[in-house]
């Protein structure tokens, strides 16, 4: 087994474009070089037989866990039937068709179609393009901003990279395009005015953004887009209030909310979808991880009644719709989609996400947010970080050469458990699989505790 990883690792750096990775140090052998091999419940193997538990399932996405056998018979099961069949001009095959109404059944009132994608980058390009199509439909070709907020991430193609707020997924790519704005993240931890309330915070965050608004022009503005909890900008919850004030702002200027659900949909937070969790009210919801726990590759845009309703009258004005993937709607994906969400509701995994996450954020607080250097443990669901810093009373942050988060992440792995240190900042952040149990919480908050006596010993 040894030998056989060890040649896989050799191929790798020669061979492997890895994505967001360094590059020339990776190739040089300089950084850490992981082949997984298998998995099982909330832990994976590598080649050299290593078993961690995985508290990131993989990035969010493994939500049912690994090993769920009924997910990998569907996709055979399908294979053997049909393996592929476009869905251009009307075509379709069952478990696609099924999967469609399985998700509106789930979603929040108020949706009408799916448009099925293989990412979330993917799904929001086309989230971009309706938009884009709905006011040239409705003979407003001039509303066509959009505006993110900074640390949101939605993607990282060349619009979907301009959406996401990360300097890192800017950086030398020129980006961000227009016309892609980015208004203040509802980051209360971070916030200038340390005086404000959450509430006051909530309001300064939807005053600025009507602020661009005015600035730019009401008639130029078509959609805000926004994750329900910020991911990997730092793993974020609202602060109070936050979304029923964006959501008025919205609609005093006949905006379109588009609400990116990679991360949140299907039932991270305790809630099949992040919108029903805050009291959201999307015109388009962005869908991928969850959708499938990463068994297939499958994204998705759930539109609302009244975008859709824009939709078919651009189709009587223009003819048929000029987008589409090769890979839309694959029968493989879709088949795997329809054996996830029986599994999360047979396997009752919202619930649990709900209670499992409040016993495990609650445990990573009591061992560790009076530590001198935790600024902030934060979560929702199963969703936790925790963010560091040099001085906890005049919040000073470390040196980001000093790279304490990435430190942390090494410390964690060092004892079975994989976490991971989220850009710009120093945050520990995880999002484990929806099916973990409290006693592996308590092993995640023990592994915790450890790599930070570790890496920051008082």
């Amino acid at each position: 087994m040894l030998e056989r990883s060890n040649e896989l690792e050799a191929w790798d750096r020669d061979h492997f474009f890895h994505p967001s990775t360094h590059m020339a140090a990776h190739a040089r052998g300089e950084t850490p070089n992981r082949v997984i091999a298998g998995g099982e419940g909330v832990y994976i193997t590598d080649a050299a037989g290593k078993r961690s538990l995985d508290a990131f399932a993989g990035l969010y996405c493994v939500n049912v866990g690994y090993g769920r056998r009924e997910i990998a018979d569907a996709i055979a099961e399908q294979a053997h039937q049909l393996a592929y069949y476009h869905a251009y001009v009307g075509h379709g095959s069952e478990p696609s068709i099924r999967l469609a109404r399985m998700i509106i059944d789930r979603a929040p009132a108020g949706m009408s179609r799916v448009y099925f994608g293989l990412s979330g980058s993917d799904a929001n390009e086309t989230n971009i393009k309706l938009v884009w199509y709905y006011n040239n439909v409705l003979g407003r070709p001039e509303k066509k901003k959009i505006i993110s907020r900074w640390r949101g991430y939605h993607g990282s193609g060349v619009m979907t990279g301009s959406l996401t707020g990360l300097e890192l997924f800017h950086h030398a790519f020129d980006l961000p395009r227009a016309p892609i704005l980015h208004t203040e993240a509802p980051y209360y931890f971070r916030r200038a005015d340390r005086s404000q309330t959450e509430e006051e915070f909530s309001q300064h965050c939807a005053d600025k953004l009507e602020e661009m608004i005015l600035a730019e022009g009401p008639e130029t503005v078509a959609a805000f887009i926004g994750e329900p909890v910020l991911g990997t900008g730092g793993i974020v919850p609202p602060p109070a209030g936050y979304w029923q004030k964006i959501q008025a702002v919205l609609d005093r200027y006949d905006i379109l909310l588009i609400a990116d659900e990679v991360i949140t949909g299907f039932g991270r937070l305790g809630s099949m979808f992040g919108s029903e969790h805050y009291g959201m009210k999307p015109d388009l919801i962005t869908i991928a991880k969850g959708l499938t726990s990463a068994y297939a590759p499958l994204s998705g845009v759930i539109v609302g009644e009244r975008m859709w309703k824009g939709l078919e009258k651009g189709s009587d004005a223009l003819g048929a719709i000029g987008h589409g993937w090769t890979y839309s709607a694959h029968p493989l994906c879709t088949a795997a989609g329809i054996a996830n969400l029986e599994l999360i509701d047979k396997l009752g995994l919202v619930a649990n996400a709900g209670e499992t996450g409040k016993y495990f954020l609650d445990g990573l607080k009591a061992a560790l947010a009076d530590h001198p250097n935790v600024g902030e443990v934060r979560g929702e669901g199963l969703m936790a970080a925790i963010e560091f810093v040099e001085d906890k009373d005049d919040r000073v942050f470390f040196d980001p050469a000093r790279k304490v988060g990435p430190a942390l992440a090494a410390a964690l792995l060092k004892q079975g458990v994989i976490g991971r240190a989220m850009p710009q900042g120093d945050i520990l952040g995880f999002a484990p699989p929806l099916c973990l149990t409290q006693e592996e919480a308590d092993i995640i908050i023990a592994a915790a505790k450890a790599a930070v006596d570790e890496v920051l010993t008082v």
